[in-house]
């Protein structure tokens, strides 16, 4: 049964990151914008849907324009091709194979532990708990492939000269091993964690509650419909929820540190402060609109595909 759930759990994580890539990297692409070290900030292309900023150039002020994140997917598709938003992909389903394998087995695990045998039934309040010990163990696993992720999906936007340019996710681990130390690997692994466990929680908790509660009510069978209904109800929390932890794990892991050289941030407090004097506190749901687009299809595809999964290894 333990096994089971790692196996069911992996794959419908897979088929829903790889799916629902392009989106996941229109909104990393979104939360990076406005950072003040970079070159010519003001010249970015994305503007955030969520946020109003401005910049100076020289003694001159000039609004941003708000771009919303189909804009991004275009003017990627224009800058740099269509494969461009499948830079990542590789790093994305490694991830998926560490880290929601398993954090979607374990939390399996500890909810069948935890239910009660005779009525069947297992509080929110201990859906929650296996969502955060779940989520915290998968984050710490998969938090290389998260890191090699963000860098990959980020690249497009630095200038020709500073790109990273990994060929692949392994290509990625090894060039920061070598360049970086074995620990640029768990960079920001505290915020993946803290993601990880509220994610996980909101978003399995959410799922289990809302499909129980349908079900209970008679308001529809065990079919698509209560799947599909339940599954976007859990990714609006999550989606939420995560946001801005989201928003400062992936400037973080995206930071370049040359040797000897002071690091733009410090910490994820020294980030987040950083970021919302310099761009307001609406930064920290910069990039929501994809989120919230993405974490509504990724949340469908995997329930949906975990469900059909169960029925396919229900026998074994």
């Amino acid at each position: 049964m333990g096994l089971k759930g790692f196996v069911e759990g992996g794959i419908a994580s897979i088929v829903a990151g790889a799916s629902t890539h392009p989106l996941d990297l229109i909104k990393v692409r979104m939360q990076l914008q406005g950072e003040s070290h970079l070159p010519n900030p003001s010249l970015q292309l994305y503007r955030p849907a969520l946020a109003v900023n401005s910049a100076a150039v020289g003694n001159v002020s000039i609004s941003q324009p708000r771009v919303g994140p189909i804009s991004i997917g275009v003017r990627i598709i224009q800058s740099e091709g269509v494969a461009a938003l499948f830079s990542g992909v590789s790093a994305t389903m490694l991830r998926q194979t560490l880290y929601s394998t398993t954090r979607m087995g374990l939390y399996e695990i500890i909810k069948n532990k935890w239910t009660d045998k005779e009525t069947g039934n297992l509080p929110l309040t201990s859906k929650i708990l296996a969502g955060l010990i779940a989520g915290g163990v998968g984050a710490a696993v998969g938090n290389p492939a998260d890191v090699a992720m963000v860098r990959m999906q980020a690249d497009g936007r630095l200038p020709i000269d500073q790109r990273r340019n990994y060929k692949s996710v392994i290509d990625a681990l090894s060039q920061m091993t070598k360049q970086e130390g074995v620990g640029s690997l768990w960079r920001g692994s505290a915020l993946t964690v803290n993601r990880a466990m509220i994610v996980t929680a909101s978003q399995l908790a959410t799922y289990d509650q809302v499909k129980e509660t349908i079900l209970e009510k008679g308001v529809m069978g065990d079919g698509i419909g209560t799947h599909i209904t339940a599954s976007f109800a859990a990714g609006f929390v999550a989606a939420v929820a995560s946001n801005p932890i989201d928003v400062i794990k992936t400037r973080v892991m995206n930071m370049k540190v040359a040797p000897g050289a002071e690091p733009t941030y410090s910490g994820a407090l020294d980030c987040a402060l950083k970021t919302v004097r310099a761009e307001g506190p609406m930064a920290l749901y910069k990039g929501f609109i994809p989120t919230i687009s993405r974490q509504g299809p990724f949340t469908v595809v995997l329930f949906v595909t975990l469900e059909q999964v169960r029925k396919l290894f229900k026998d074994f």
